[in-house]
């Protein structure tokens, strides 16, 4: 069996087979991934750049995602490549790096996320040989494909860098961090992750990355505003963070239960 039988995730987000809608989980804890990996999403996020996570703790998430037959990527922290490779060898299908603002940051995360002839990653991969079932051999020989590389497009330099980052052979698609892109578009003014001219920017960015055959992907702050995203055509969004899922879950059945109490 081939590497793209084993994991379908990177061949399924590069042939933009239908938005994907992922989950995204800062807080580190491998049982609440493994209730969120049960329900409909096509994947998880680890977020280790703002979340809390350490690499035992996103080692044994990744396999409880992975136990629930999605996909684990992880966010690694800014400027981490080290953990990139780590985490692909415990088995993540992708790796999605933050403040890559040139064609430079982006050879950089190519480096440690692939295999010779495009990279230099270092051998190791003993949890995702575990998890795919693979030989040696088939692993190294699939595992550029079987795994994304995926630059963070979020900053005024990286927008204005953005056809040389997607040009950069091994960077698969880009991931757009909407809050971050509008905090510099308006030269630290707010936090307007849904402002007109972050659609246009994103719009833009969907299409650069068609125009280079790269996949695009974007953070939402809920389901609505990913419906809206996918709609631009982005190939992966995030419908909102677990915290925000864990509280509005909790707001709902809390009112509801006041509600029939009341009898209102």
């Amino acid at each position: 069996m081939s590497a793209a039988e084993i994991d379908g995730f990177a061949d399924r987000i590069r042939k933009h087979q239908g938005g994907m809608i992922s989950a995204w989980v800062g807080i580190p804890d491998a049982m609440l991934v493994n209730h969120l990996a049960q329900e409909a999403f096509d994947a998880v996020v680890l977020d280790m750049q703002h979340g809390m996570w350490d690499m035992p703790a996103a080692a044994n998430a990744v396999a409880q995602v992975r136990l629930a037959g999605k996909p684990a990527i992880a966010r690694i922290p800014v400027g981490d490549f080290a953990s990139a490779s780590r985490l692909l060898d415990a088995g993540a299908s992708g790796i999605i790096a933050p403040m890559i603002n040139s064609a430079e940051d982006a050879r950089a995360l190519v480096r440690t996320t692939k295999y010779l002839p495009l990279g230099e990653r270092s051998w190791g991969p003993s949890l995702a040989l575990n998890h795919m079932g693979l030989s040696a051999d088939d692993y190294l020989k699939g595992a550029n494909d079987l795994t994304v590389a995926i630059a963070m497009v979020e900053t005024r330099a990286a927008l204005d860098a953005i056809d040389g980052i997607l040009g950069v052979t091994g960077i698969d698609g880009i991931f757009i961090g909407p809050a971050d892109l509008s905090i510099a578009l308006s030269n630290g003014d707010q936090v307007a992750p849904n402002a007109a001219e972050i659609d246009s920017a994103m719009q833009h960015a969907v299409a650069r990355c068609r125009a280079h055959a790269k996949f695009a992907c974007a953070y939402a702050g809920d389901g609505e505003r990913a419906g809206e995203l996918l709609k631009f055509g982005f190939d992966l969004v995030i419908a909102g963070a677990e915290t925000v899922q864990l509280r509005a879950g909790a707001r709902r059945a809390i009112n509801a239960a006041r509600r029939i109490a009341s009898g209102s």
